[in-house]
């Protein structure tokens, strides 16, 4: 495709900040719809159930849509119109905030966060080809990896932002919870997003991009999964995304259990969480820059601490003391030295950072006090570099399938919803909150497995892969 404008790129990872603001928000969300809703932690995960399924229903949607129109959606829309189209579908999900808050109604919440995720699964299809293309096709990966770093802003700045517009108005009085608060800051999204919408519709964003498949999307799923590398990544990004939201929605209660933590005073744990994901990212995204080895070192030792910063300028801001998180940074010294020794290739990567997450999992299992939530913080770590790693190994060799690899693989997403209930579940009837972080060692430990097996599958298949980096879900 033609060079894009210089300013439609700055535009599209508008998108890019809301998927992370909402993904990381609803860690919020749980413990306060928990306790205002007498909700099981089985059930309050339901939260993260709605809003991660959302985007399997919608990426089923497009290809069945796609199949009976017998044409690909977006190029019949336009990629403009798609995007504008999923900001609207938001929207109106979060409109559903107002009768869910004043009739206390968890299942019109949950009605809402899926409607925005709808919205979002139709937005996920069009921007993250539309990150790669919009240039140097030879340097997509690096734009993806940059609109994943707005990506983790909004999932750094989330929590913190909704927690205090939640309970900032609330000052001390904790015996109740006003459910109305918590349409305030879902109100202003809304507004946000149909502003969005309508800067896009009328934005330099590309209408349209070289397509490389048939017009039959749907017709090549079969042959697509036909590839061992893609059906095993499909379960990979599944337990990717399981173990990443779920160690992140249940922290709240383990703190609350363990620690005695009261839910206005977990924003900033679960900030970091997510900021750790913008400190992995932006680790391996030294590597990207066409600079000598030398600077790379330099900037790949500086990121992290650059990333941590803004964490802690941001809770600073809040009010929170943030030097309780500065022994974190010895987690952040480990994953440096992870990426060094792993030089950014995927499969060292993911096999690296696997076991890695194992470690620090296990340490929350049989720690206790801040040990434990800095062990399972550190999952963020471990899991920021997962996903471009595992897409970039699931798709490899596909040739003229890529896109619908690509479709199949952002379909797995769902897996933030089931595993997060599935640790719900053990956590209130077998295991305990602490031991239901088991689950996430089981999902690292099929990561590890695929990391080993697909790189003998894709050496048989003759296909060799360069270190790279990429974006975020």
């Amino acid at each position: 495709m033609k060079q894009a404008p210089k300013g439609a790129f700055a535009t599209l990872v508008v998108i890019f900040f809301f998927w992370g603001f909402v993904a990381a928000s609803n860690d919020i969300l749980i413990p306060v719809f928990k306790d205002a809703l007498k909700l099981s932690q089985l059930e309050s995960q339901l939260i993260s159930f709605a809003f991660y399924v959302a985007y399997t229903v919608g990426s089923l949607l497009y290809f069945l849509i796609s199949f009976i129109l017998k044409k690909d959606i977006l190029n019949s829309l336009g990629y403009r119109n798609g995007l504008a189209l999923g900001l609207i579908i938001s929207a109106l999900g979060t409109l559903l905030f107002i009768p869910a808050s004043n009739s206390s109604s968890f299942i019109l919440l949950i009605s809402g966060l899926f409607t925005v995720g709808l919205g979002f699964s139709l937005q996920q299809i069009a921007a993250n080809p539309l990150a790669i293309q919009m240039g140097d096709p030879s340097k997509g990966n690096m734009r993806l990896s940059l609109a994943g770093g707005i990506n983790n802003v909004g999932t750094t700045i989330g929590p913190v932002i909704v927690s205090f517009a939640i309970f900032g108005a609330l000052g001390s009085e904790k015996s109740s919870l006003n459910l109305e608060s918590v349409q305030i800051p879902y109100l202003v999204l809304g507004a946000a997003f149909i502003l969005a919408a309508v800067f896009f519709k009328f934005s330099s964003v590309p209408d349209r991009i070289a397509s490389e498949t048939s017009s039959n999307e749907g017709s090549s799923i079969s042959q697509t999964l036909k590839y061992p590398q893609l059906w095993m990544g499909m379960i990979a990004i599944f337990v990717y995304v399981g173990v990443e939201v779920s160690t992140a929605s249940n922290l709240p209660e383990f703190m609350k259990q363990k620690l005695n933590t009261p839910k206005e005073a977990v924003a900033p744990f679960v900030s970091l969480f997510w900021a750790s994901l913008m400190i992995g990212r932006w680790t391996s995204a030294a590597g990207a820059f066409n600079i000598s080895e030398s600077a790379k070192t330099r900037l790949s030792l500086l990121l992290p601490f650059v990333a941590f910063s803004i964490f802690a300028l941001v809770n600073l801001i809040a009010g929170h003391d943030v030097t309780q998180f500065y022994p974190y940074l010895f987690l952040v010294i480990l994953l440096s030295a992870a990426d060094a020794i792993t030089g950014g290739h995927p499969v060292k990567q993911l096999l690296t950072y696997s076991l890695l997450g194992i470690g620090a999992l296990i340490t929350g299992i049989f720690a206790e006090g801040m040990i434990s939530v800095y062990s399972f913080i550190g999952v963020g770590l471990f899991c920021s570099t997962l996903w471009p790693c595992i897409f970039t190994l699931g798709i490899a060799g596909l040739g003229d399938k890529t896109n619908t690899g690509s479709s199949l693989l952002v379909m797995m997403i769902m897996g933030g919803g089931f595993i997060s209930v599935l640790q719900g579940y053990l956590a209130d009837n077998h295991l305990g909150i602490q031991h239901s972080y088991w689950v996430g060692v089981a999902c690292f430990a099929y990561l590890a497995f695929y990391a080993y097996r697909v790189g003998g599958i894709l050496k048989k298949q003759n296909i060799s892969l360069e270190a790279t980096s990429g974006g975020g879900h």
